[in-house]
């Protein structure tokens, strides 16, 4: 971790807190303890002032559980005061690993079924936050972007249900199926940051027989949608690029 010496700028927008779904609580703990370490390094002269009441603290976790009942109805109960916090929620909609018991059996959660906790955790909040920041790590009905026929828009539906009637400011999401999808919310803020450089890292640190040789190796794009990407890693790895093409017959439906 570098060591940030520099004077801070701007004050707190508010306490910090975070709030782990169920599946996201490891990743909330690595972000934690990141943060511990690196608010006790800033330095500043201004660190115990009013504006700055709570920001070095032993953990900024949010004591929350989500407890679900034989039916399989579920509820969110946050344990502490969260009034003038500003709140980070991690959701992972796409956890399948996650499972609770519905009539005596063990039933994975459905990206419905987290949607639902997330909005669980903010309506338990219950409007008390100064301002709560989403963090999806992909984007929640992300495919259902556009309407190509009488189909539903999900994802447009999920993000204005989320902010403009929930109350979340922002969205931190990555390498969202189609950015153009923050459209529905032109108010709110939407961060799609690009994980490629972490993919291309991750690849050669966990693969590391794997061959950089154009002649053993190219990059393929499922299809035209995962071009922009594909030519990212094709350009920095030296390798060559191909495409799939999907044919469909739109004569059915």
């Amino acid at each position: 971790m570098p060591d940030y010496s520099q004077e801070f700028t701007t004050i707190p927008y508010g306490a910090l807190g975070i709030i782990a779904l169920p599946g996201c609580e490891e990743l909330a703990h690595k972000i934690d303890r990141y943060l511990v370490k690196w608010r006790a390094q800033k330095q500043s002269e201004h660190k115990h002032s009013i504006a700055f009441a709570g920001y070095e603290r032993d953990s900024y976790i949010i004591n929350a559980t989500f407890p679900r009942f034989g039916t399989g109805e579920g509820k969110s109960t946050i344990s502490e005061s969260v009034r003038g916090y500003d709140l980070f929620i991690i959701c992972d909609v796409f956890n399948y690993g996650i499972t609770h018991k519905m009539y005596g059996q063990d039933v994975p959660l459905s990206p419905d079924e987290h949607y639902a906790n997330l909005k669980r955790a903010i309506a338990a909040v219950a409007g008390k936050a100064h301002r709560i920041t989403v963090i999806m790590p992909m984007l929640y009905e992300g495919r259902q972007h556009k309407r190509t026929s009488r189909e539903s828009l999900d994802c447009a539906l999920a993000l204005q249900e989320l902010c403009n009637l929930m109350g979340v400011d922002n969205i931190i999401t990555f390498d969202a199926h189609d950015p153009r999808v923050q459209n529905a919310i032109p108010l709110k803020g939407f961060e799609n940051v690009q994980p490629v450089y972490q993919m291309i890292k991750a690849l050669v640190n966990n693969v590391p027989d794997i061959s950089m040789n154009p002649a053993d190796t190219m990059v393929i794009s499922p299809d035209e949608g995962g071009m922009g990407r594909c030519i990212y890693y094709s350009t920095v790895l030296g390798l060559e690029l191909g495409m799939f093409y999907k044919l469909r017959d739109y004569s059915k439906s």
